[in-house]
């Protein structure tokens, strides 16, 4: 096995969020963690007696020196991707693997050496490159892995048969397409007006580039005649793009078998890069002797304890006996048909033994199942909002939710939570889990996962992942996170009811708007052109209208809203105020359409809420999406006129608060000009604003009040004084004499802000007042951009974090509440700051005291927390 370093140790820098992988003085460890987790994955599944790792040593080589543009076009390597490949060299070398470096050469080229000796010695390569160069080294004894677009975990395996089904030509053939057509990636233009299917085509005719320029006089048209004119290019990037296959290494092939390895120099180095899960990954691939254990032929032993089925009296003590000797709770998992929403199997396990049950809802034999399911007993879930409604679906309510373990693992990773339970089983246990062999046309069930195993990882991930929270994170999992589920997962299976009526009006109306619009549009330029495309887009804009260039991007100048918006603001034009107002009013049918999608049989949409889909804490919500409905415009209002109140029930309740996050920074900063106002009643805004510019609070105009507004809101998110000048259409002076203004009356807001982010470098992290917190490595980063973009991140996180976590603590009691007092009023829906309930007939008065009361006095601050209520026969009439 042959592997380019570089090339992988890109695509994993790509794969992973940087900002995830920072040890704990700065360094970057992102490509280091993907390459080497692919490693692992390789060197379990192909077992190779042989080993290297090639790696460039720099940009130029021979191919430099007789183009000098070669590679030309590759930006500047990012500053977080230096210095993590001599730490990868090292890493690796303490595993015993051998890394080859070659002056002058690439390592494209050491690839093409080693595997021209591995099968002339008869042994059959593998080569593992994302450079589509080494496509011309398969053969019948040579096999390409090559990495898809998503990172480096998904291999494509190019044999001949591949190659020829992807390209339509023979491996070796593959350079001659790349002659035609060129290389974008290394700077290497090919012959104009020649693309892949024409170079195919000539190649399939004549057989090669040297009898296709043989040829060229018998080829006609235009594409003749440009590969008349250039037929240099095609020649040049032949000779550049031919692999060397004879590059004096200096080193024998059995120098290659992997080497013995110093067990306390690895755990050295990958304590180094703090790569806990990765080190007992590595080091079971180590056998006895310290050699690497990639030959081993024999599997070791599954340590999974092996699901029974039981029934009756069975089941029941065989729970009571796991529950007794597991008091934190069992491990719980259904399988779910993804079609039907059915359960089809639950696995049920403690750290050493599992039970899987085909169960059927309401018959004899799984009594005591049910029995302990809707029991307090505690139960340790995966995604357990999404197991909890599949068990409620079939009339057994799940009891007793103390854990769940994506939830957990959220909290730990708040900025890049892992996806999977085989991410969470990679990451916290080091282990991976069981995968069907993909050469096996039929696998065998032994290696396959079942709902009982999946309980058993559950049960230990429980373990692991909560071991590592601190106080302040076992606090927001067990008062906050926890206790949220059940509440989201009964919201979801509500809805809210819908007028069909309403939104089909609107979309009529959407939909004539939006013909009209581009009619109009075409007759200002006189032709018809996409509105939706940007590269159309700009050659009206840019080349016939001759309008100002807004900033570049890598196709062209750009046509995206904010750049749009700020060109009409300053430099008006018909054209592009049509442009605008279509795009809004397609953006408003598209809502409109995914809406009526939506509908379910019973009338209600039922979205989905994400409880880790945010870094900050807050909910966000998906299928549909209900958080992104325009509130400020008459279309906005009419879409949630549609959101209206079912049959059966009196009136929709909207309850949100005031302002909540300023009050969250006042109290946080403790700035008494803030805390005054808010507990005086004032109009936060004109108070402020009567301070900074000397009037009275009644003598403050609308305009002082929008730039007051403005700027309080934008100070919390780290807006500068030019984005606050962009914001209000003001000068950059005027707007940095504003904020000096602001500061001066409102010091402890301004000490406040400052020491967040001093504290946030120090500590790596924010904290809300609940003692959430948001994990921030990229602050003391080299790129200035990435800094910056981390400074203002962390300047909001504890405000908007705790904004999230009170109106998730009031979500809790509220519902509570309800459910003591038997209430038929329900929550329906949570949008930014705001509740909507739908009210039962005569539960108006209690259901409002009960909502008032939990959202005021949820926590007790140094101001008070304003709720504003509302009613109505829909969305919009509730609103207040």
């Amino acid at each position: 096995m042959v592997i380019d370093g570089h090339s992988l140790a890109f695509r994993a820098f790509y794969a992973l969020p940087v900002e995830s992988f920072q040890t704990r003085d700065g360094q970057y460890t992102n490509a280091i963690h993907g390459f080497i987790a692919m490693l692992i994955n390789l060197l379990k599944a192909e077992k190779p007696d042989s080993v290297a790792i090639a790696f460039d040593i720099s940009r130029h080589s021979f191919r430099t020196r007789e183009y000098p543009e070669y590679k030309g076009t590759r930006g500047e390597t990012p500053e977080e991707f230096k210095g993590q490949i001599p730490l990868l060299q090292t890493t690796l070398r303490s595993m015993g693997l051998f890394t080859i470096e070659k002056e002058d050469y690439e390592a494209d080229d050491i690839l093409a050496t080693l595997s021209a000796r591995g099968t002339a010695a008869g042994f059959r390569v593998l080569v593992v490159s994302g450079d589509r160069d080494t496509i011309q080294l398969v053969n019948d004894n040579v096999t390409l892995l090559y990495p898809s677009r998503q990172g480096v975990s998904d291999l494509t395996r190019y044999d001949a048969e591949k190659v020829w089904e992807r390209y339509g030509v023979r491996p070796e053939q593959y350079p001659e397409i790349a002659a035609l057509v060129g290389e974008t990636s290394d700077n290497l233009p090919g012959v104009p007006k020649v693309g892949e299917k024409t170079a195919v085509k000539w190649i399939n005719q004549f057989g090669s580039l040297d009898e296709i320029l043989a040829h060229q006089d018998e080829i006609g048209g235009k594409v003749g005649e440009s590969l008349r004119e250039h037929a240099h290019l095609a020649v040049r990037n032949r000779r550049l793009n031919r692999l060397v296959t004879d590059v004096e290494l200096g080193l024998e092939l059995d120098e290659l078998t992997p080497h013995p390895f110093d067990e306390q120099a690895v755990r050295d180095s990958f304590g180094r890069l703090e790569f806990r899960s990765l080190l007992e990954r590595v080091l079971k691939l180590y056998g006895q002797g310290g050699s690497v254990a990639v030959a081993t032929t024999s599997p070791p032993a599954d340590p999974r304890p092996t699901p029974v089925t039981l029934l009756d009296e069975e089941l029941e003590a065989w729970l009571n006996r796991e529950s007794a000797a597991h008091p934190d709770g069992l491990g719980l998992h259904c399988d779910i048909d993804v079609e039907t929403g059915q359960i089809v199997t639950v696995g049920i396990a403690s750290t050493s033994a599992s039970v899987e049950l085909a169960w059927q809802p309401g018959s004899a034999d799984y009594a005591p199942f049910e029995t302990w399911l809707m029991s307090d007993a505690p139960k340790i879930l995966c995604d357990g909002k999404h197991q909890a409604q599949a068990f409620s679906r079939v009339g057994s309510p799940l009891g007793g939710l103390r854990s769940d373990v994506f939830i957990a693992g959220w909290l730990l990773r708040p900025g890049s939570p892992d996806k999977t339970l085989d991410d969470l089983v990679t990451r916290y246990l080091g282990e991976t889990l069981p995968q069907a062999d993909p050469n096996q046309l039929i696998p065998s069930d032994d290696h396959l996962m079942g709902a009982g195993h999946a309980a058993w990882y559950i049960h230990r991930l429980d373990a692991a992942i909560r071991s590592r929270f601190d106080e302040g994170t076992a606090r927001v999992f067990a008062t906050i996170e926890m206790p949220l589920i059940p509440v989201l997962g009964s919201m979801e299976l509500r809805g809210i009811a819908l007028d069909r009526n309403i939104l089909a009006g609107l979309n009529t109306e959407l939909g004539d708007r939006t013909t009209a619009l581009a009619q109009s549009a075409y007759a200002e330029i006189g032709h018809e052109v996409n509105l939706g495309s940007p590269k159309q887009l700009q050659e009206v804009l840019f080349e016939e209208l001759g309008m100002p260039k807004t900033r570049a991007t890598k196709t062209g100048f750009s046509t995206d809203a904010a750049s749009l918006t700020d060109l009409q603001t300053k430099s008006p034009h018909p054209f592009l105020g049509l442009l605008l107002q279509h795009r809004d009013a397609t953006k408003l049918r598209q809502i409109v359409e995914t809406l009526e999608k939506a509908v379910g049989d019973d009338s209600r949409i039922h979205t989905t809420y994400q409880q880790v889909g945010t870094s900050t804490g807050r909910l966000s919500s998906t299928d549909p999406n209900l958080q992104n409905i325009p509130v400020r415009t008459a279309e906005g209002r009419r879409i949630r006129q549609a959101f209206c109140v079912a049959e059966g029930f009196e009136t929709l309740l909207t309850a949100d608060y005031s302002q909540i996050e300023m009050r969250i920074m006042a109290h946080l900063s403790g700035d008494e000009g803030l805390i005054e106002a808010f507990n005086l009643g004032e109009d936060l805004h004109s108070f402020v604003g009567s301070r900074i510019f000397g009037v009275e609070p009644v003598d403050v105009t609308p305009t002082m009040r929008s730039k007051v507004k403005a700027m309080s809101y934008g100070l919390a998110y780290g807006l500068s004084a030019f984005g606050l000048s962009k914001q209000l259409g003001i000068s950059s002076a005027e707007a940095k004499q504003l904020m000096q203004d602001y500061f001066a009356r409102f010091g402890a807001v301004r000490d406040y802000l400052r020491s967040v982010v001093e504290q946030a470098k120090e500590d790596q992290y924010t904290e809300t007042l609940f003692g959430r917190k948001r994990f921030f490595p990229e602050l003391n980063s080299p790129n200035r951009l990435v800094r910056e973009n981390a400074e203002r991140a962390a300047l909001n996180a504890p405000i908007q974090g705790s904004a999230a976590d009170i109106m998730k603590l009031a979500m809790i009691g509220i519902e509570r509440r309800f459910t003591e007092k038997k209430l038929g009023s329900h929550m329906l829906l949570q949008v930014h700051d705001e509740i909507i309930v739908e009210v039962a007939p005569g539960e108006w008065d209690i259901a409002e005291h009960i909502i008032r009361e939990e959202m005021r006095d949820v926590v007790r601050l140094s101001v008070p927390l304003d709720v504003h209520v509302g009613h109505g026969s829909n969305w919009d009439a509730a609103a207040h």
